[in-house]
């Protein structure tokens, strides 16, 4: 019985695929807009309610909560806009490819991030949907690995068809390749 040599070559820098040539899709378009939405009227609420409690005068405030509103107010409405101009920016530029053997995801604006799974590692796949979610038909996909209790990562903003047929392609495919 003979067995096949066992190799280990080193690869060199020329020989390393390069992380560029992936061709990423984007995000479904409602999926930006969608959140600009949502963070703009956050903000907005955000600033209204802690206008409102510092304004109002039907019940006296105690000292120190009187002078704790505005500022609270002010440092919580000055996150979320500034959440909500960054996703303004990073939102748009997410994105995601489906390869024969593996899928990867790209975000991030300032901390640039991609993640890349073999399909052969993926352990199990759902399909997330919040109420906004449903109600423009997107889906968020979770890809769980091998080895982990929570996801490895997860693509929003898919539009539903797209993430239901990349859900099936995995699984498809982590069959054919495990059972030959």
């Amino acid at each position: 019985m003979t067995s096949a040599a066992f190799t280990n070559e080193q690869v060199t820098d020329k020989q390393m695929p390069d992380i560029h040539d992936i061709d990423m899709l984007l995000l479904d378009e409602k999926y930006p807009k969608t959140n600009r939405i949502i963070l703009s009227i956050a903000t907005l609420a955000s600033a209204l309610i802690f206008l409102a409690i510092h304004l109002q005068t039907f019940i006296e405030l105690p000292t120190g909560f009187a002078l704790i509103v505005p500022i609270a107010g002010g440092i919580i409405t000055t996150i979320l806009l500034f959440l909500t101009i960054y996703h303004w920016f990073a939102d748009p530029i997410k994105s995601y490819a489906l390869r024969e053997h593996d899928l990867s995801y790209f975000s991030g604006l300032i901390f640039k991030n991609m993640v890349t799974q073999p399909i052969t590692r993926i352990q199990h796949i759902e399909l997330k949907r919040g109420p906004i979610e449903r109600r423009i038909g997107l889906a968020t996909l979770q890809v769980f690995s091998a080895g982990g209790a929570m996801h490895t990562f997860e693509i929003p903003g898919l539009a539903l068809t797209t993430a239901q047929h990349i859900r099936q392609y995995i699984l498809q495919h982590k069959d054919s390749v495990q059972h030959g």
